[in-house]
């Protein structure tokens, strides 16, 4: 693929490291060649990288799997998940699921890139349904639209509900951004 191409979140081998794309910019200078100013992390140990390439060079794209793994349970730091074509079972170390983590419940079902049969990435649902297992009383003025209270959900993550949300009540939210969605149908 030439430079040029190169869009945000591809996988690209520079000097035979796997890289993600995070950021690009095709700059033509007036009387000077075009390039491509890049900005990646190395996916081995999470540096930072930013590299110009000429926009007429090649590079190298990575060959990526996407697999949809269900957690069957975690120990300690590392979760424990199946693939849902073959059964194989896998262990992710903590420093694969990195943040996360505390949003991995058993049974749920997620997708994980591999390269060369090693978990690069992984890509939670963009909603979670959890109870609400601590928090402050509600307020009598509590309106919808009203101020935020932190509350404890029953993975240990702390979220800021509304001041209309009790203990016992089951929540969605965004496990990506640990943002509150709604109550739970």
């Amino acid at each position: 693929m030439k430079a040029s191409d190169v869009r945000k979140g591809q996988v690209v081998i520079h000097e035979g490291t796997p890289y993600r794309v995070l950021d690009y910019q095709h700059r033509t200078p007036g009387n000077l060649r075009a390039f491509v100013q890049v900005r990646m992390r190395n996916l081995l140990n999470g540096n930072l990288l930013d590299t110009r390439f000429s926009s007429t060079e090649d590079i190298e794209t990575a060959r990526l799997d996407t697999k949809e793994l269900q957690v069957l349970y975690r120990e300690g730091g590392d979760v424990h998940v199946m693939d849902q074509q073959t059964y194989e079972q896998y262990t992710l170390d903590a420093e694969t699921v990195g943040d996360a983590g505390p949003w991995m419940e058993p049974e749920m079902v997620f997708q994980v890139e591999f390269l060369d049969g090693r978990p690069i990435s992984i890509q939670l649902p963009s909603v979670v349904e959890l109870a609400v297992v601590e928090t402050t009383p509600v307020m009598k003025t509590a309106t919808k639209t009203a101020s935020t209270k932190p509350a404890k959900l029953s993975n240990g993550v702390t979220v800021q509900v509304p001041e209309f949300i009790t203990e016992g009540e089951r929540i969605r939210v965004d496990p990506r951004s640990g943002a509150y969605l709604e109550r739970a149908k």
